[in-house]
């Protein structure tokens, strides 16, 4: 079994632990939840292997877009290994916690844009590692949710702050204090899904977003990510502030130049990248 950090390489392929693996499709890199006989529930292991494939992705230049993916045919993830947690005592499970939220904010704070292609059950942490993403394409199989109060606890990987950015304050309280499940029609009425798709598309039709995107400036695309994270929230003054600042960061770069000469050209630009 792999430890975190012993990544296993193929020219496309790199692999974390035994649970996570990353693979490279050109620009777009593909973050693959990979522990199909737990329908990906995430372990301790599992937490630091996400965690680690976070950090390499975010230090990588060649990576303009990560899609986050599973490998399970019925499951994008069903949140914290609960049959680990079992087993842990009070201390376990605080020492637990700094691993487990590293997973968390290491998808949330990739800098580059990112799309969660969800099918089957995405639920507590898996749901949670969702709306981590820029964008969540979801097929038709999918059934999303927050059903931590039913067992005791909370969301905890980000979903009591994430889940009303996207659907209000009101909404995101009923749907975490009653626990239930959202098919994925409702889902995508209510905002929670950007794109519904046919059964067994969610992950074709991501990558094919996701290169759409790549196409783009790569500093551009941090760059406005960051806008709009930072952003969030703010008056719109001070939001504004946010944004000239990000304008203030690519007005001078590589990628601007290359893509105002590109335009004149009338060609493809070839960005640097800086």
């Amino acid at each position: 079994m792999a430890e975190q950090g012993d990544e296993r390489r193929s020219e496309d392929e790199r692999r974390f632990g035994e649970f996570v693996v990353v693979r490279r499709h050109g620009h777009v890199a593909e973050l693959a939840l990979d522990r199909p006989k737990a329908m990906n529930a995430v372990s301790t292991e599992m937490a630091r292997s996400l965690a680690g494939a976070c950090a390499a992705l975010a230090a990588d230049p060649g990576a303009r877009v990560v899609v986050l993916t599973s490998t399970h045919e019925r499951a994008f993830c069903v949140g914290a290994d609960l049959k680990e947690r079992n087993s842990f005592s009070d201390a376990d499970l605080m020492r637990q916690r700094p691993v487990a939220r590293a997973a968390y904010t290491g998808v949330l704070e990739l800098p580059m844009p990112t799309v969660a292609a969800v099918h089957g059950f995405a639920l507590g942490g898996g749901f949670e590692l969702a709306l981590s993403c820029d964008l969540i394409v979801a097929d038709r199989t999918a059934v999303l949710g927050l059903p931590e109060v039913s067992v005791g606890v909370i969301p905890g990987g980000g979903g009591t702050q994430l889940l009303p950015r996207r659907v209000g304050a009101a909404r995101a309280a009923e749907l975490i204090f009653s626990a239930r499940r959202l098919e994925a029609s409702e889902a995508r009425e209510l905002g929670l899904v950007d794109d519904l798709v046919d059964e067994g598309r969610d992950r074709a039709e991501a990558l094919a977003l996701a290169a759409r995107i790549a196409a783009n400036s790569p500093v551009g695309l941090r760059a406005a990510k960051r806008a709009l994270r930072l952003g969030q929230g703010l008056d719109l003054r001070a939001g504004l502030e946010v944004e000239d600042a990000a304008w203030r960061s690519v007005a001078f770069s590589g990628d601007r130049a290359e893509g105002v000469a590109a335009f004149n050209e009338k060609r493809t630009p070839r960005w640097p990248g800086e």
